[in-house]
């Protein structure tokens, strides 16, 4: 997930496979244009080019995600939870990833080893020379990018990568896409504050939101995989995920079949669906805004906010409060009540105790609130993304 922070930059929360809480912020970005890349998605999805004939009577496409739980080092009493979607292949080479499926970022984030030559990856950048490079079915850019995650830069994790391309299979054999020519960060390196290096693949992210995690030259911005894509006839560009019961996450982690459903029918945007939907901004720089108006109440007043639900937060949510005078993260007491409601009409409600809907509260940013509903609401609720129309769907389930 992310949302604006102070100097423009931005806040993400994420748990990692070692069960630590982590705060992510400052995704630095350059000012450019969108520019649209043709992708071809196959496996009853397919991307329009010309007069290309796409399939007719098409249907949705179910891909699993894998569910995991752990006890935080911090918060012990606390479960935290991550949702990870299955990458089958990259370039010309079959893998067996399980990254974090993320609603509030855009694109696909990847660690470099064991994809390509060791002897090609350094501290300091790939080994290659000239404006691209091919290897095993992977283009590499000389095209750089990095991405801070932390409070502030004296304590800030650093990802570094270059823009590549590929064709990945996204999903597994129980239900897939198949994107030709997919534009990602592939990364050498991820360190820590101290400049030490984390493990392979710690940072390995699929944001499906249609904001721009990077700005590259040549007017390529790093955006949701699925957004790209053109669906067969009688399809909506966008997806939509079924609730996941809590139960269903554990610490070797629970495959849940058809978590995600990928095109959508013109009945899941009509009234009858349940769906709620809301309308989201565009920005020249940073894309699709994936925040809805809405109201938080977490103790006597309601706070007018800009709500972001985001899987990739790995507990209930962070509230910014402009009244708030504390610093840094205050966590909610037990036993409180938190009341969420859109403009649009969505209600959703939760309580925290000591061990579920682990919530913080922070101050906002020169009164400007934005605040993060996170995985546990995908737990009693459904989600929708139309990529076409630009609109986020909530449902009650």
């Amino acid at each position: 997930m992310k949302f604006y922070s102070k100097n423009n930059k931005f806040k993400k929360i994420k748990l990692t496979k070692n069960n630590n809480l982590r705060m992510k912020k400052h995704y630095n970005l350059t000012r450019l244009n969108f520019l649209l890349i043709a992708l071809s998605i196959t496996a009853l999805v397919s991307c329009h080019k010309g007069n290309q004939v796409l399939p007719t009577n098409a249907t949705p496409i179910k891909i699993g995600l894998y569910e995991y739980s752990g006890q935080g080092s911090d918060y012990t009493n606390y479960t935290y939870y991550e949702s990870d979607i299955p990458i089958a292949t990259i370039g010309n080479q079959t893998v067996n990833y399980q990254i974090i499926f993320d609603t509030g970022s855009g694109g696909m984030v990847i660690d470099a080893a064991n994809l390509i030559p060791a002897s090609m990856i350094t501290t300091n950048g790939f080994n290659f020379t000239g404006d691209s490079t091919v290897v095993n079915g992977i283009t590499i850019t000389n095209q750089t990018g990095t991405i801070k995650y932390g409070a502030n830069d004296a304590t800030a994790d650093k990802v570094y990568g270059n823009l590549a391309y590929a064709q990945v299979t996204i999903g597994d054999q129980n239900g897939s896409v198949v994107v030709k020519r997919l534009p990602f960060l592939l990364y050498y390196k991820a360190v820590n504050s101290s400049n030490v290096s984390y493990q392979a693949h710690f940072f390995d992210i699929f944001g499906s939101s249609e904001i721009y995690d990077l700005n590259f030259a040549n007017n390529v911005n790093l955006t949701s995989p699925f957004s790209f894509c053109t669906y067969g006839t009688g399809l909506i560009n966008g997806f939509k995920l079924a609730a996941v019961d809590g139960s269903q996450f554990s610490s070797s982690g629970t495959y849940v079949a058809g978590a995600i459903t990928l095109g959508l029918t013109s009945n899941d945007l009509s009234a009858s669906s349940g769906f709620i939907l809301n309308p989201i901004s565009f920005n020249a720089t940073y894309g699709y805004f994936p925040y809805i108006s809405g109201i938080v109440n977490y103790k006597s007043s309601p706070i007018s906010t800009h709500l972001l639900f985001d899987t990739g937060t790995n507990f209930s949510s962070i509230i910014d409060d402009p009244n708030f005078t504390g610093t840094g993260f205050s966590q909610i007491s037990p036993n409180s009540s938190v009341t969420v409601s859109t403009n649009s009409g969505f209600n959703y409600n939760f309580t925290v105790t000591s061990s579920t809907n682990l919530s913080f509260v922070e101050a906002a940013t020169n009164g400007f609130s934005q605040s993060i509903m996170g995985i546990e609401y995908f737990f009693k609720n459904e989600f929708l993304c139309d990529l076409k129309n630009h609109q986020i769907g909530l449902k009650n389930n």
